[in-house]
């Protein structure tokens, strides 16, 4: 049994990092999400999309269209959301955060626009990535 001291020790090590890391990834990827229902309550979509990718790679999909790039998704934003009265408060509710590599997760939710004109409620499944250090969204699926 002696043997086997050393290795478990090693197993339950690394365990207890890979959980740790894990945690201070999800914990980054809440925190840009929680920057996004700031800025978007503040009608500041530019602020908004700081947690997305800035790359033509960006994937958006939502009422059946599906929008390739980080600055054409802005503009549909910017038209869809005028005014401080269009975009209302953003509230997420995050369901599950599921780890897909080191650098990738999947978040699944809801989201909850309140507006002056009536809410609106729907779900999204968005990918994050770890891009230069930073967690950024390159594809998002809501409706």
């Amino acid at each position: 049994m002696k043997n086997f001291t050393p290795l478990i020790i090693f197993l339950g090590l690394t365990t207890l990092n890979s959980i740790s890391a894990q945690h201070e990834d999800e914990n980054a990827i809440k925190a840009t999400m929680a920057k996004q229902e700031e800025a978007w309550s503040n009608n500041d979509l530019e602020g908004f999309m700081e947690g997305y990718w800035q790359s033509d790679s960006l994937t958006y999909y939502s009422s059946g269209q599906v929008t390739q790039g980080w600055q054409t998704t802005l503009e549909n934003y910017k038209k869809g959301y005028p005014t401080q009265e269009d975009t209302g408060t953003l509230n997420f509710k995050i369901d599950a955060i599921t780890k897909i590599t080191e650098d990738a997760y999947y978040v699944m939710g809801q989201y909850f626009l309140t507006l002056k004109a009536g809410d609106r409620n729907g779900t999204f499944m968005i990918i994050f990535k770890r891009i230069k250090g930073e967690w950024k969204i390159v594809a998002d699926s809501s409706c």
